[in-house]
């Protein structure tokens, strides 16, 4: 991916973001540095947290990146899925029911989640879900949108 534009971040933008990420996943940021940055050939805007990649705007809402999300410990918005999964949401597949163990039961029809795998609570993916966390589990249906994955151009970008 091409950067068109790189500058940092006010404080006034900083506060809101780590804000934002604090309410939606209980995480605390930890950075010096922040800098937004935007592409020539993708539509994606990434924030640089002390260089890294760490969060990525989702329809204009602040969230972690599957690598931001792997180097904190999100309390919130995770969906859980069984090993039988894995390789599909790594691909950026959809997140159907039968894969899900776990779902947050204060996920809402609409919110951004985090899509982790059981054995090792590692992120894979960030989706948007499309029912409640209480509705996630069950026998059949594509329940979380996915929007970012491991190994995608996102993922790859390294600052």
């Amino acid at each position: 991916m091409q950067v068109k534009s790189r500058h940092h971040l006010r404080s006034d933008a900083i506060s809101e973001i780590e804000t934002a990420v604090s309410n939606r996943l209980g995480v605390t940021l930890a950075g010096d540095t922040y800098e937004r940055v935007e592409f020539e050939d993708s539509d994606w805007e990434v924030v640089l947290v002390d260089g890294a990649p760490e969060i990525a705007y989702f329809d204009d809402e602040p969230f972690l990146t599957v690598r931001g999300a792997n180097a904190y410990d999100p309390d919130y918005r995770i969906v859980t899925v069984d090993a039988g999964a894995v390789s599909f949401v790594s691909d950026g597949a959809d997140v159907m029911r039968p894969g899900i163990t776990e779902a947050d039961s204060e996920i809402s029809d609409g919110d951004l989640v985090l899509i982790a795998e059981e054995s090792h609570g590692k992120v894979l993916a960030i989706g948007r879900a499309r029912v409640s966390g209480t509705e996630m589990v069950g026998e059949e249906g594509k329940v979380v949108d996915s929007l970012h994955h491991v190994g995608d151009d996102l993922y790859s970008f390294s600052g």
